[in-house]
């Protein structure tokens, strides 16, 4: 009896599952059903569940959620779909602005992926390229790509030429808003909503909801808009944190110790500031650690390359500036 009584006691410590939510019951067009299965994708996340049927229906969205969890599947299916149903008129339809050229080719291979099947095209404007990419950028604008993936000073560059048509802009997706406003790009954000049609589905994620974030939601959101939220989810069971209080001058040699200590055959080492991570990369290098590196001084070609080593495990260590965390 008391085993039974410990069992019972036990099973109610455990987590209730969310019920999941097939992709196939979300009303997605075929095409982009098949993208999904060809991906090995079957059932939604919560905030893909929670937030695709509102967007199908053209309501302005205030998400909520962590990276992680999904969010970016949640935003751009239902645009393709919405795509999918749109004449070609040669235009952009959909305009996605993101902090970093990393999450803009991040979430550009994600819409290649999930649009396999669909002829949906798209596109990530960036900084950081040559004169022969703006000028592939520029062509690809005039010429209309279906979704356009950008950073906000990129974008901006572009619409100050006068080529860029936004007028007939379904979808306007604001991700990792929070971010972009820490990184001082409200007025940049406004100055690229302004060329858009007045009419548009504005979606807008973020991870956070500072009162900035609140204001700017009801800068850019229509009357009423749905607000999805996830609750702020634990640490993996199987993720150990730990935390180190150490001087200023002992860091290196504290974190050379660790990474020698527990043998780490690949991990990445974010800082603040751009010269703390060539501080790093010398400490480890000197210590005989072999590590790459990803910030601002490298040429987008050069941070492309030492990531595609880092994925290959050529590059066992990273060390980057934390504005490039959430594209990783």
């Amino acid at each position: 009896m008391e085993k039974e009584e410990e069992k019972k006691a036990e099973k109610a410590k455990q987590p209730v599952k969310a019920k999941q939510v097939p992709f196939i019951d979300l009303d997605l067009h075929p095409d982009i059903e098949d993208g999904l299965e060809a991906m090995g994708f079957e059932y939604a996340t919560p905030i893909q569940s929670e937030a695709i049927p509102h967007i199908l229906k053209k309501k302005d969205i205030l998400g909520i959620a962590q990276t992680g969890t999904g969010k970016t599947a949640a935003f751009l299916l239902p645009t393709m779909d919405r795509i999918l149903d749109t004449p070609d008129n040669g235009k952009v339809k959909a305009l996605i602005v993101v902090p970093t050229r990393e999450l803009a080719m991040q979430i550009d291979q994600a819409a290649e992926g999930f649009g396999y099947y669909t002829g949906v095209t798209s596109l990530a404007i960036y900084g950081g390229g040559s004169g022969k990419e703006f000028s592939r950028e520029k062509q690809a604008l005039k010429e209309g790509s279906d979704i356009v993936v950008v950073t906000p000073g990129r974008m901006l560059s572009h619409l100050s030429l006068g080529y860029v048509d936004l007028s007939e802009l379904e979808v306007l997706i604001l991700d990792e808003a929070d971010r972009m406003l820490d990184m001082g790009f409200h007025q940049d954000i406004m100055r690229i909503a302004s060329h858009c049609k007045s009419d548009r589905q504005t979606l807008l994620f973020s991870a956070t909801m500072p009162e900035k974030m609140r204001s700017l939601a009801h800068e850019l959101l229509k009357e009423n808009p749905v607000t999805v939220q996830l609750a702020l989810s634990k640490p993996s069971a199987n993720v150990k944190q730990s935390a180190y209080v150490v001087f200023e001058h002992q860091k290196d040699d504290v974190l050379v110790h660790l990474l020698k200590e527990r043998n780490i055959k690949s991990g990445i080492i974010f800082t603040s500031r751009k010269r703390t991570v060539n501080q790093v990369v010398s400490a480890l290098r000197k210590a005989g650690l072999k590590c790459g590196k990803i910030s601002s001084d490298l040429k987008q070609e050069e941070r492309e390359e030492v990531m595609l080593g880092f994925r290959q495990k050529k590059i066992p260590l990273l060390v980057a500036t934390d504005v490039v965390s959430r594209g990783i």
